[in-house]
C-alpha cells in the first residue's frame, strides 16, 4: 500500500499542463521544417541564431508574464525598450561610460516600472490606460532625443556587441570546406539567467507563489494575507527593470538607435506568454513556457519565409492564427480538465 502511494505520480498543473504542450509543439514544429526544408534547420546554428535574433524578446517575455500571472497586463514594454536603446546609444556615443549606461538602462526601466506599478496598485488605475500612457510617453521620448537614426560610434561597446561564445563540435562545414563554429552572442546567455532567476522566483520563492495567488483569486490572495497593492507593484516594477534588460540586450544586438526600435515587440511578447501557456485572466503561467512560446513563434516566421511567403503580412496573418489555435487549445483543453474535476 505503501509502495502505491510513494509510485502514484501527482496529476500535472494547469500551469506544467500547458507548458508540455506548448514544448511538444514547438518541437514537432521543428522536426517538421528539418524534414520539409531541411537547409538552415538542419544546423544547431539555426537555434542559436532564433535565440541571437530574440533575447531582448524573451526578456521582456519574462516581465509581461509576471505581470500577466498576476492578472494584469503591460503594453509599454516595447516603447520602454526602445527608449533604453535610443538613451543608451547617444550617451554612449558622447563619450560615455559603458558601465553608467547599463545603470542608465536600468534606471529608465526601473522608473517606468514604478511609475506604472505605482498608479496601477495605489491609485487603483486600469493597467491597460496605465501603460498605454506609458507606451505613448516612451515613444514620444524616443522620438524627441532623436528623429534620426543613431549607429553605435564606442569602440569599447563595439567589441563587447562582436564578442560571441563560439562552439566548434555543433559548428557546421560551408560550401567552401571550411569548418564554421556555432555563435552565440552574449545577449544570448543574459536571456537565459533571467529566465533562470524568474523561473526560481516563481517556483521557490514566497513572492513569485504570492504573483499566481493574487492573479488565481483576490479575494483567497487577501485571506491569506497577502499583501495586494505590494505584490501588484513589485510585479511592474519587476517587468520594467526587464524592460531595461532587454533594451540593452537588443542594442548591443543591433548596434544602432531607430525611434521604431521594438516596435510591435510588446504584442510578440504578450503573443509568446500566451502560446507558453499563461492565461490572460491570470493565475496560470511559466517562463520555461515563455521561452518556447518565444521560440514556436520565431518558427513559425522561419517556416512561413522557407515557403517561399516573404511578404511581411504573411507572418502576421500565421502569427494571429498560430496565437488563435493556442487560446482555444488552452480552452479546451483546461475545459475539459475542470468538467473531469467535477465528476
Amino acid at each position: 500500500m505503501k509502495k502505491d502511494k510513494m509510485t502514484r505520480r501527482e496529476p500535472l498543473t494547469d500551469t506544467q499542463l500547458l507548458m508540455s504542450i506548448t514544448i511538444g509543439i514547438f518541437m514537432v514544429m521543428y522536426i517538421l521544417a528539418m524534414i520539409l526544408f531541411g537547409g538552415g534547420f538542419l544546423h544547431a546554428q539555426q537555434i542559436f541564431d532564433m535565440l541571437n535574433d530574440n533575447a531582448s524578446l524573451i526578456i521582456v517575455s519574462c516581465g509581461l508574464t509576471i505581470v500577466m500571472i498576476g492578472g494584469g497586463i503591460d503594453i509599454s514594454v516595447g516603447a520602454v525598450t526602445s527608449l533604453v536603446v535610443m538613451s543608451c546609444v547617444l550617451y554612449l556615443n558622447n563619450g560615455g561610460n559603458i558601465f553608467v549606461s547599463i545603470l542608465l538602462a536600468l534606471g529608465i526601466g526601473l522608473a517606468f516600472g514604478a511609475v506604472h506599478g505605482f498608479l496601477i496598485s495605489y491609485l487603483e488605475i486600469q493597467p491597460f490606460i496605465v501603460t498605454l500612457a506609458g507606451m505613448f510617453f516612451a515613444r514620444g521620448m524616443t522620438t524627441i532625443l532623436s528623429v534620426n537614426p543613431q549607429k553605435i560610434a564606442h569602440e569599447g561597446f563595439l567589441k563587447l556587441m562582436d564578442a560571441k561564445l563560439e562552439i566548434g563540435w555543433l559548428g557546421y562545414v560551408a560550401k567552401n570546406g571550411n569548418k564554421v563554429p556555432a555563435r552565440i552572442e552574449l545577449g544570448v546567455i543574459v536571456a537565459i539567467v533571467c529566465v533562470a532567476v524568474i523561473f526560481i522566483v516563481l517556483k521557490y520563492v514566497r513572492l513569485g507563489r504570492n504573483f499566481y495567488a493574487m492573479g488565481g483569486n483576490q479575494t483567497s490572495a487577501l485571506m491569506l494575507g497577502i499583501n495586494i497593492k505590494r505584490t501588484r507593484f513589485l510585479s511592474y516594477l519587476i517587468s520594467g527593470l526587464l524592460s531595461g534588460i532587454s533594451g540593452y540586450v537588443f542594442m548591443m544586438h543591433t548596434g544602432a538607435g531607430n525611434a521604431t526600435n521594438a516596435a510591435g515587440m510588446e504584442m510578440n511578447a504578450i503573443a509568446s506568454s500566451i502560446i507558453g501557456g499563461t492565461l490572460l485572466t491570470g493565475g496560470v503561467g511559466n517562463v520555461i513556457g515563455t521561452f518556447f512560446g518565444a521560440m514556436t513563434l520565431t518558427t513559425i516566421k522561419k517556416i512561413v519565409v522557407s515557403s517561399g511567403l516573404n511578404d511581411p503580412w504573411w507572418q502576421s496573418i500565421t502569427t494571429g492564427g498560430m496565437l488563435c489555435f493556442f487560446i482555444l487549445l488552452q480552452s479546451v483543453v483546461l475545459g475539459r480538465r475542470a468538467a473531469k474535476k467535477k465528476n
